[in-house]
């Protein structure tokens, strides 16, 4: 399992520090670090089953100073894939990749429901 966060990102600390309480093996990647491609995008998508725009970081300055609330809904899923994967901190976070789900964002009962905690 593949635990995506970003350090400063107190959602993503307190979420880390949950998965390592419950005894969760993951390994850990920086979001900025070793950002998400647009294929495994793509992919996480899929397996997913959420709306693509659930995979914007849209508290981020990031995403407000680009002005992206009102430009997603003219834009192609290539081109939200191909916007996700050219910065890190555009991408919601904490994800957790698993076997056949994806986790976006920390809830912890859905968490504990997937990882069968």
């Amino acid at each position: 399992m593949t635990f995506i966060w970003y350090p400063k990102c107190s959602t993503c600390v307190k979420a880390k520090k949950w998965l390592e309480a419950k005894g969760v093996d993951f390994i850990p990647r920086h979001i900025v670090r070793q950002n998400p491609t647009a294929e495994e995008l793509k992919e996480w998508h899929k397996i997913s089953g959420l709306p693509l725009k659930k995979f914007f970081n849209t508290s981020g300055n990031l995403y407000k100073t680009m002005g992206l609330k009102d430009k997603l809904a003219d834009m192609t899923d290539r081109e939200m894939y191909d916007l996700l994967a050219s910065d890190g901190m555009l991408v919601k976070r904490p994800l957790v990749i698993g076997d056949g789900f994806v986790l976006v964002g920390f809830k912890e009962a859905e968490w504990a429901e997937k990882l069968k905690l």
